[in-house]
């Protein structure tokens, strides 16, 4: 198995990736329990949306 790294290259703790495929993020199952298609241009649109703000702050509106 391989260890995963976040997009400054540093590794993230207690993910590893299977053998064949990428692991299924926080991202993931915050983007797929929204979209009932999947995959979609929609969703994967909004699951690349998530990875670049995190998971924490994805979904989140400001009020004024």
């Amino acid at each position: 198995m391989n260890a995963v790294y976040n997009n400054k290259g540093v590794r993230v703790p207690g993910m590893m990736m299977k053998e064949g495929g990428a692991t299924k993020d926080a991202c993931y199952h915050k983007v797929k329990g929204r979209y009932d298609v999947w995959p979609s241009a929609y969703a994967s649109g909004a699951l690349a949306k998530c990875r670049k703000v995190g998971a924490a702050n994805w979904g989140n509106k400001k009020k004024k």
